[in-house]
């Protein structure tokens, strides 16, 4: 009998745990999508905030350069991260003309994608063995300022979102002073002012159209570019920009 007695108890708690567990199984389908919204409003709260915050406030720091620290520190080499922030009005308009010319001459007309960009660069990318990108100004700062650098799809997505959420709370004014103020322009080295005086020996605000264009010229691969003392692809290349600043229509905010 106390066999008999046992082997049931034993039963009913093998009844209890199977239902136990079944019922976990329900359940925590509900509590993962309970967790993934709450995270995703907090996700979506949190970038909001600080897309507004950086319309008024410079960013005091970004991915790029966190990590660019991080790679000279591995490498034995002291981080450096060198930047200086300065209004758009203490930025000579040649430098604004220039980056326009080289990396997104319909700045003022798309609203964060230039699919006519986008259209070209498939065409060119088809018939050329040497990629052409068509990240505008906008993505380009989106992605300097809020993601941290990875060539992944998923990255792509953010990238995307934080461009949408730029163009709704910024100005073009304010897109271009953030990205003429973080963007990469030497080892180490960030934004308008730190270039303009690191090769230049001058501040922003009294670059020259040859100066400005040869900054520009750089940027694709500004850590093995120097402006200071251009190779000769970077002369022809900033042959190539000082004729475009001529055709396209000068910007101004």
């Amino acid at each position: 009998m106390k066999i008999i007695a046992v082997v049931q108890e034993e039963k009913l708690k093998s009844i209890r745990l199977k239902s136990g567990i079944k019922s976990f199984l329900t359940v925590l389908p509900l509590r993962i999508l309970q967790l993934f919204k709450w995270a995703a409003i907090a996700f979506f709260t949190c970038s909001v905030l600080t897309v507004i915050i950086y319309r008024f406030v410079p960013p005091p720091v970004t991915p790029l350069m966190i990590k660019r620290a991080i790679e000279r520190s591995s490498e034995g080499k002291k981080p450096l991260i060198v930047k200086d922030w300065v209004r758009l009005k203490k930025i000579s308009p040649h430098l604004i003309q220039a980056v326009v010319a080289a990396e997104d001459n319909r700045f003022l007309e798309h609203w964060g994608i230039d699919v006519q960009a986008i259209e070209k660069a498939i065409e060119h990318n088809k018939k050329h063995r040497r990629i052409r990108g068509a990240s505008t100004i906008t993505q380009q700062t989106a992605k300097n300022v809020f993601l941290w650098p990875a060539r992944t799809y998923t990255r792509k997505v953010f990238e995307l979102y934080f461009t949408f959420m730029i163009e709704t709370f910024w100005n073009k004014k304010r897109i271009m002073e953030v990205y003429l103020n973080v963007i990469e322009t030497g080892d180490g080295i960030y934004g308008a002012e730190a270039a303009a005086r690191k090769y230049f020996h001058k501040p922003a605000v009294k670059l020259t159209r040859g100066e400005a264009a040869l900054i520009a010229a750089a940027l694709p691969n500004p850590r093995r570019r120097n402006p200071a003392a251009p190779s000769a692809y970077m002369l022809r290349r900033q042959a190539k920009i000082l004729d475009l600043m001529n055709k396209i229509t000068p910007v101004k905010f």
